[in-house]
């Protein structure tokens, strides 16, 4: 059985960097030029390949079909649209890994339909509404919800989508593509560092983090900093900067969590005065939702606890909160023996950021393969990973492919 050209995918990935790539990293932001330019290179390449058929949605996303006896579909899926001065791997890797593994399997006789899906604005970089084309398919994207959005130039989102073939009130109707949908398998660069201090090329994804977002708001009372007592001040500042370094302390004793403070802004901010108002985020993501919750419930307390010591008041108000979506267990062990088949070894991991994956889940069975990132890098023009560590991972995936085929053929 022929096997996947890996260092052509990699010749691929370098020759669509040099298209729509440059000294400051990837330019390729959804709904731009440069976004259309790569669209129009991926649609070239699939032409080539015989008995595949390539259409768009009415959400933007591609789609490119390799018939098999039966309807029934499993889904390669990645994204082209990088963040401004974004790295040649992020949603690249991806699409171009799909790209090789449809050439080799679409010639072949199979039970069930293969399909590529290149979806559109994964990365929300110009709009702020990341898992566009995705979310539209699966229904959780709502027209209303996104309609008043403008980019930094005013460029309503509206317009921008008519410019490239997208009408706003239709982007659900992409629903009808995942009718026959089975399976979906993502490809992905880890964007963290777990897999290199492991010194492990790849690695099986559990799911991703669910996250509990807010701001939480420390009121007391400003006073002059020369006049004013240590014993009887109510800083805010203090109260927030003392359940900052606790709300971290939680996340680290935990296994395998995040928590982090990302904002702090104060009133009056002067030097002769200290703050008699703060407020901070606080971002908490937890793969279990029972170690989420608990993470917030703590969060809670011990900031009015620490509130109470330091003489001044706490509100929390919600920012945003997106469940834990785990990925389906026997893919997992799928992705685990393809990786193990190339690789020697694999390890299971969560997904901190959100992925095109996390939308499909809700929907079908679904999987993610990691391959490492150096330094942890990503969205940015330092991004990297090694060739033969990509070129394993496009082996990878192709073996997944073929074991999911099979899987999806005994489920009838």
């Amino acid at each position: 059985m022929e096997s996947v050209d890996a260092r052509r995918a990699v010749e691929e990935l370098k020759e669509l960097a040099a298209l729509t790539g440059g000294p400051d990293g990837a330019r390729r932001v959804c709904w731009t030029d440069e976004w259309a330019k790569a669209r129009a290179w991926l649609r070239e390449k699939l032409s080539e390949i015989d008995g595949v058929e390539v259409e768009t949605d009415e959400a933007g996303n591609l789609w490119a079909t390799a018939p098999g006896e039966g309807e029934a579909a499993v889904l390669l899926g990645g994204h082209l649209d990088s963040v401004p001065n974004g790295g040649w791997l992020d949603g690249a890797l991806n699409t171009v890994a799909a790209l090789e593994v449809l050439r080799v399997l679409a010639p072949q006789r199979r039970p069930v339909t293969l399909r590529l899906v290149d979806w559109a604005d994964e990365e929300g970089a110009r709009f702020g509404r990341s898992l566009f084309g995705s979310g539209a398919a699966a229904g959780a994207l709502k027209p209303d919800d996104v309609r008043n959005l403008k980019d930094a130039q005013g460029v309503a989102l509206p317009d921008a989508l008519r410019e490239h073939g997208v009408e706003l009130d239709r982007v659900n109707e992409a629903g009808r593509q995942l009718e026959n949908a089975v399976a979906y398998l993502e490809l992905h660069i880890e964007q963290g560092p777990v897999l290199e201090r492991m010194d492990l090329p790849l690695g099986a994804v559990l799911g991703t983090f669910g996250v509990e977002r807010h701001a939480v708001r420390f009121t007391g009372q400003q006073a002059h900093s020369g006049s004013t007592p240590m014993d009887v001040r109510r800083d805010a500042f203090i109260a927030a900067a003392r359940s900052a370094v606790a709300f971290r302390d939680d996340a680290a004793r935990r296994d395998d969590v995040r928590g982090t403070t990302g904002f702090v802004n104060v009133s009056p901010g002067i030097v002769t005065a200290f703050n008699g108002w703060c407020e901070m985020s606080l971002d908490q993501r937890a793969l279990d939702a029972g170690v989420l919750a608990d993470m917030l419930r703590t969060a809670r307390e011990t900031s009015e606890g620490i509130a109470g010591e330091e003489g001044v008041s706490v509100e929390w108000a919600k920012l945003w909160e997106i469940e834990p979506i785990p990925f389906d267990e026997e893919l997992i062990g799928l992705a685990e023996e393809a990786i193990a088949e190339v690789a020697g070894r694999s390890h299971r991991l969560p997904s901190g950021p959100l992925h095109d994956a996390a939308e499909m889940a809700r929907l079908m069975p679904t999987v993610m393969v990691f391959v490492k990132s150096l330094r942890g890098l990503s969205h940015n023009k330092e991004e990297d990973t090694p060739e033969e560590d990509l070129e394993l991972s496009v082996r990878a995936l192709h073996g997944l492919a073929l074991r999911t085929i099979d899987w999806a053929a005994r489920r009838g």
